[in-house]
C-alpha cells in the first residue's frame, strides 16, 4: 500500500499538459509516453493492491474411526487424572513445607528429668507371710525369705533413735506437691495410699517422684528417745529408682481434713483398693516449720532394702483423737523396732 501512495505522490508533481502551449519537441513526446506508461503501470499496480485477499484454503483432517477416537478419549482422560494426581501430591508437599517451617519456628520444650513411673515400693509377695509380732515377726524377717537377708546382715537398717546430729545448714527440701488423684490400699500390713505423677520433692540437687504413704502406729523413729503415737512415711522415687522418704511424726490435737478423706475411702476388704473421683493435696500432711534431720538407711519392712535417703521432719502433724483411734483398730502395732545405728552420720538442719 505505501508503494501505491509513492506513485501518487511522484504524478501530482508532473501536473496536465497544457493545450495552449506550442507543440513539444520529439524527446517531449518520448517522454510523456514513457510518463503515460508509468502511470498505466501504477493503476496496474492499485488495482492489484487493492484486489481482496484469498483466506489460505483449510486442510481437512480425514476423519476418525471409532478406534482411534475411543483411544484419544482415554489418552485425554489420563492426562486429566495424572494432572488431579499431580496437583494433590504438590498439595501434600506444600502442607508438609509449611508444617516443617512451623515446627522449626517453635522453641523445642526443655526436657524435665525423667521420673519413673507410679508403682507399689517393695510389695512383698501374698504367698510370703511376715507380721510384726509372732513367730513371723522382725526378728525372723531375714530367715522368712533368703531374698530378706539385709533385715539381719545390714548395716544400714531403719527405724534408728535420731540423737547425737550434727548440726548444719541443710539444704530446704523444695516441696511441689499439687492436688492429685489417689487409691486407698489395706495391705494387711497398713493402710497405704498411692498416688499419681506429679508430685515431686527436689533435695540435694536430686528430685523424686512422690510414689505412696502410709502409717504406722506408733512412730517408727525416735527422737532423742522419744517416740509419737503414730507416722506417715511419704515414699519417693527418683529417675534411677533410688528411694527418699519423708517421715512426718503425728501427735494428737485438731483434725486432718485430708486423713479424714483416706478414712472415708478405705476399702472394706484386706488387699482391695478403692478409688475415689476427688483428688488430695498432700502439702496437708507436711508441718508449717520445715527444719529435718537426714541419714542413710532402709526401707522398714521386707525385704529391706538399704540405700534409702530419711528426710524426717523435726515438727510434728497433728490427728484428732477420733481419727488416730481409726487406725488403731485397725492396726493397733505395726512398728519394725529400733536398729542399731553402725557409726552413721546424722545431720540436722539449725
Amino acid at each position: 500500500m505505501r508503494a501505491v501512495f509513492l506513485l501518487l505522490g511522484s504524478l501530482l508533481f508532473v501536473g496536465p499538459v497544457n493545450a495552449a502551449e506550442p507543440a513539444e519537441p520529439a524527446a517531449n513526446r518520448a517522454a510523456a509516453a514513457e510518463h503515460g506508461a508509468k502511470a498505466g503501470s501504477v493503476a496496474a499496480a492499485i488495482k492489484e493492491v487493492t484486489q481482496p485477499v484469498k483466506p489460505p484454503s483449510v486442510i481437512k483432517e480425514a476423519p476418525m474411526s471409532g478406534a482411534d477416537r475411543t483411544l484419544a478419549r482415554d489418552a485425554a482422560q489420563r492426562e486429566e487424572e495424572l494432572g488431579v494426581r499431580l496437583k494433590a501430591s504438590l498439595a501434600r508437599l506444600e502442607k508438609a513445607n509449611i508444617a516443617a517451617r512451623q515446627a522449626a519456628q517453635r522453641p523445642r520444650p526443655v526436657p524435665r528429668p525423667r521420673v519413673v513411673p507410679a508403682e507399689p515400693i517393695a510389695m512383698v509377695p501374698h504367698a510370703t507371710h511376715w507380721d510384726y509380732e509372732g513367730e513371723n515377726g522382725p526378728l525372723r524377717w531375714g530367715r522368712i525369705n533368703p531374698a530378706w537377708s539385709q533385715c539381719d546382715s545390714g548395716q544400714r537398717q531403719s527405724p534408728i533413735d535420731i540423737r547425737d546430729g550434727i548440726r548444719v545448714d541443710l539444704e530446704q527440701i523444695y516441696f511441689d506437691y499439687k492436688p492429685a488423684r489417689f487409691s486407698v490400699l489395706d495391705n494387711g500390713h497398713t493402710v497405704q495410699v498411692n498416688l499419681g505423677a506429679g508430685n515431686t520433692i527436689t533435695v540435694a540437687g536430686k528430685m523424686y517422684e512422690l510414689v505412696q504413704f502410709h502409717f504406722h502406729r506408733p512412730s517408727e523413729e525416735r527422737i532423742n528417745g522419744r517416740n509419737f503415737p503414730m507416722v506417715a512415711h511419704l515414699v519417693h522415687k527418683d529417675a534411677d529408682g533410688k528411694l527418699a522418704v519423708v517421715a512426718a511424726m503425728i501427735t494428737e490435737g485438731a483434725a486432718s481434713p485430708l486423713v479424714q478423706t483416706i478414712w472415708n475411702n478405705l476399702p472394706l476388704e484386706k488387699n482391695e483398693t478403692t478409688s475415689p473421683s476427688m483428688t488430695i493435696d498432700v502439702n496437708q500432711l507436711l508441718p508449717v516449720q520445715r527444719e529435718y534431720y537426714t541419714y542413710m538407711g532402709s526401707i522398714t519392712s521386707p525385704p529391706c532394702t538399704e540405700g534409702v535417703l530419711w528426710l524426717v521432719m523435726k515438727a510434728p502433724i497433728q490427728l484428732s483423737a477420733p481419727q488416730m483411734a481409726i487406725f488403731a483398730r485397725l492396726y493397733p502395732m505395726n512398728a519394725r523396732p529400733i536398729q542399731i545405728g553402725s557409726g552413721r552420720l546424722i545431720k540436722e538442719s539449725n
